[in-house]
């Protein structure tokens, strides 16, 4: 991966910022924590990490004015990388303690994840099967590998088109989606060893095929 490839790492005030950029980091990219509007709009890629409730974490982008940047930049064809609250927020609406609108990047809703009588949340290493290529899951085995996932709601896109891999844990749930350069996982690759570094750098090489198109080129397509 070229240095000189930079992701942006949103700051909203949620998540685990910072062991995401030494990630990014580890795997060759320049990563910036940033809620800066002019170094997220040089970004070559934005990563949208959280934790927490996401009533709050909505609130803190648009108090912060991200919300509206992060929807121009997805709509130019900048790719972006939702992780675990980050996700959910990739989409329309969320009814975690209050119905609140997400993004609307992909379309779908939240909801409660059902465990079956299973321990909410759902934490610790599972298994992640994947059911279509993806440029996200390049090089990782075929039948799948375990990720670390901590959360207690469930994406249900609206078009299952847009699910790369599921995961069981009292149901069988979407924990990777892909929408055209808006990319999502419920799990944290960033505390996921090898496997999760080799999907931040493939990552990393989806924002570097965008960073290298002529200008003009998103506008054309």
């Amino acid at each position: 991966m070229s240095a000189t490839l930079r992701i942006a790492v949103v700051d909203y005030g949620m998540g685990n910022r910072r062991s995401v950029q030494k990630a990014l980091e580890h795997v060759g990219a320049q990563a910036t924590i940033t809620r800066e509007h002019e170094e997220l709009g040089l970004a070559d890629g934005l990563v949208l990490p959280g934790v927490g409730a996401f009533p709050q974490a909505m609130a803190n982008l648009e108090a912060l004015g991200l919300r509206e940047l992060i929807l121009a930049r997805a709509a130019a064809g900048t790719p972006v990388l939702g992780i675990c609250l980050g996700m959910q927020l990739l989409f329309e609406r969320s009814i975690e303690l209050e119905p609140t609108d997400g993004l609307g990047l992909i379309p779908g809703e939240v909801t409660w994840l059902d465990a079956g009588g299973r321990r909410i949340p759902h934490i610790g290493w599972n298994e992640v099967r994947f059911g279509r290529a993806s440029r996200l899951t390049e090089g990782l085995p075929l039948h799948g590998a375990a990720f670390y996932h901590v959360h207690s709601l469930a994406v249900r896109p609206s078009d299952p088109r847009d699910v790369i891999a599921t995961t069981e844990y009292g149901e069988r749930f979407a924990t990777i989606v892909e929408r055209d350069a808006v990319l999502g996982v419920q799990f944290h690759p960033e505390k996921s060893s090898l496997i999760g570094l080799r999907m931040l750098a493939n990552f990393g090489a989806i924002c570097g095929g965008r960073a290298r198109e002529p200008a003009g080129a998103a506008a054309r397509r």
